[in-house]
Order: C-alpha cells, then sequence, then structure tokens
C-alpha cells in the first residue's frame, strides 16, 4: 500500500526550494569521461536534447552511460505549457532539412543501438515537424543498420496525416505522453487536448498494429488517485503497451508549483495495477522520465 501523501501548498509563487526533496528524489550528478564526450558530440553537430532544454534529473546519469533524448525542429516550443522547462515563443525560419543528417552522425558517433528523438511542438508548421521526424528515423536506419529508434512526438494538433507520415517511416516505438489528467490540462498543458492526445495514440496502434505504443504521466501536480486510475484505463483501452509514471518536478519559479511528492510506494502500487489492466511495460517511480530506460522498456514490450 502507498505511505501518507506529503501534501504541499498550491501557491503558484512556491519557489522550487521552499520544501526540500525528498531523499529518495536526490540523485548523483555524473560528470565522467562519457558526459563530457557526448556533450561535445552535441555541440559539435549543433544538436539539442530534451536532456538539457527540459532539466531532466537524469542527464547526468544518462549522459555517463551514452544514451541521450535528441530534440529535434529547434529549442523555440510554439505553446507554453506550466510544467516545461524548454523556451516557448515564435521559431525563427523553417526547420533546418540538414538536421536528420546531423542527428544519425551523432547516433553513429555515440554508438548506439537505440537512440530516442523527441521535438519541441512546431505548430507553425503544416505538418507540425512530421516530415522532419521521418526523414531523421530513416536517416538513423540507414545510416546505423541495427540502431532502433523511438520517436517521442506532439500531438500535431490531430493533424492524422502527419501521424502517419511519421508512422510510415518505421519507428520501433511511437511514444506521445497524455502527462496528466483531464482536470488539469489546461492548467498544465496548453494548446493541448486530452481526447485528441488519446485518438493519437490509438490511431497510432491501428496504423501499424505491430508498433508499440508508449505515453506517460506526471504526479504531484494535484491529481487524485482516482483520476490517476481513471486516466491509466482509458489509455489502456486506447492499447497502448508501454506507460511510464514519473514525479513532476519544479523546473523554475515561473512554472507550476508541485503540490505533493508521491511516495515511491504508490508508484509501485501504480505499477502493480498498470499491469492488471493490460499494459505490456509500466515504469513507475519518483525519477522516471519518458525516454528513462527505453531500450529495456521496448523490449519488455516485446516479450
Amino acid at each position: 500500500m502507498a505511505a501518507p501523501f506529503t501534501i504541499l501548498s498550491n501557491s503558484p509563487t512556491l519557489p522550487p526550494d521552499a520544501h526540500p526533496r525528498p531523499a529518495w528524489l536526490r540523485v548523483k550528478f555524473f560528470g565522467g569521461p562519457n558526459y563530457q564526450d557526448l556533450k561535445r558530440i552535441m555541440r559539435t553537430n549543433d544538436l539539442h536534447t530534451v536532456c538539457e532544454s527540459a532539466r531532466c534529473p537524469n542527464m547526468g546519469e544518462c549522459w555517463e552511460h551514452r544514451t541521450a533524448t535528441f530534440m529535434i525542429l529547434g529549442n523555440i516550443c510554439t505553446r507554453s505549457c506550466g510544467f516545461c522547462a524548454v523556451p516557448s515563443g515564435k521559431p525563427i525560419g523553417a526547420p533546418d532539412p540538414e538536421e536528420p543528417a546531423r542527428v544519425a552522425e551523432a547516433v553513429e558517433k555515440m554508438g548506439l543501438r537505440y537512440a530516442v528523438v523527441t521535438s519541441v511542438d512546431r505548430d507553425d508548421q503544416r505538418d507540425g515537424g512530421a516530415g522532419i521526424f521521418a526523414r531523421t528515423v530513416q536517416a538513423i536506419h540507414e545510416r546505423v543498420p541495427g540502431c532502433k529508434v523511438e520517436v517521442l512526438i506532439p500531438d500535431f494538433r490531430g493533424n492524422w496525416e502527419a501521424l502517419a507520415i511519421v508512422v510510415a517511416a518505421g519507428p520501433e516505438v511511437l511514444d506521445h505522453n497524455m502527462e496528466t489528467v483531464p482536470r488539469l490540462y489546461r492548467r498544465v498543458r496548453k494548446g493541448s487536448v486530452y481526447e485528441r492526445s488519446l485518438e493519437l495514440l490509438r490511431r497510432a496502434k491501428e496504423m501499424a498494429p505491430a508498433m508499440p505504443t508508449k505515453t506517460g504521466m506526471m504526479l504531484g501536480l494535484g491529481e487524485e488517485r482516482d483520476e490517476i486510475l481513471g486516466a491509466m484505463e482509458e489509455i489502456a483501452r486506447q492499447r497502448v503497451d508501454i506507460l511510464t509514471l514519473g514525479q513532476y518536478l519544479q523546473p523554475t519559479r515561473e512554472h507550476l508549483p508541485v503540490v505533493r511528492f508521491v511516495h515511491p510506494d504508490e508508484f509501485a502500487e501504480y505499477k502493480c495495477l498498470g499491469e492488471q489492466m493490460g499494459f505490456k511495460h509500466v515504469e513507475a517511480g519518483p525519477l522516471v522520465r519518458s525516454s528513462y530506460h527505453a531500450f529495456e522498456q521496448e523490449a519488455a514490450a516485446r516479450t
């Protein structure tokens, strides 16, 4: 059973360090030779990672193990979600047509056998950037045969032709994060629609039944237990294979505050319940992020 919840203030002015993080949220920073080498490769190839832009707490560990999530289509997002540290605004210019080749080159230099590719939202583009996603998947497969590619895509504002372009490129896993429960969408995920994201997951599975689909949610934003379980059940009905659940952490004082820290025992309970709902794999824990241990998640979903 879950331990008692730690409830924090709902005040929007709550600074990130107003309440010390519990022991289970303290991470060791890794800055060894692999970390430095990966950073050099990213800068040399003029690439962005969501690890840096979203201030992921696992960045040091993942980079030291030579894994990273590439963020394509620039570093400026056309939406302004309340939880995300990626800069928002109006992107300058069209997406870089040479970016897929640079990502593939970096994958080769890093010696990856599993690459995760995500992006900012590009609502300024007719296809939402789907064409660049597809070309990136194809470029990695061509340059590094045998390397699996997971894509973490935006909702393309319900442009299902754009979704089909990405699916047709043949990624090994297609991920689209629900992020939170329906009641909190307007505050947490501006510009997105809960039902639209559910439909994207359903349509992706219909387009490619053998391709594992994946989604994730953040906990600690004020959602109730029954809302979490209700969302999990709705997601399971879309035949989603992989579910990730992690703790929301406030990146800056301007972002949404943490309402509570979810105890590891509660995450363990959701993992058990999710498996009973039919998910092939549930990754749940305070430090879990969408791409954390992604290779192991994909392998578990195919067994």
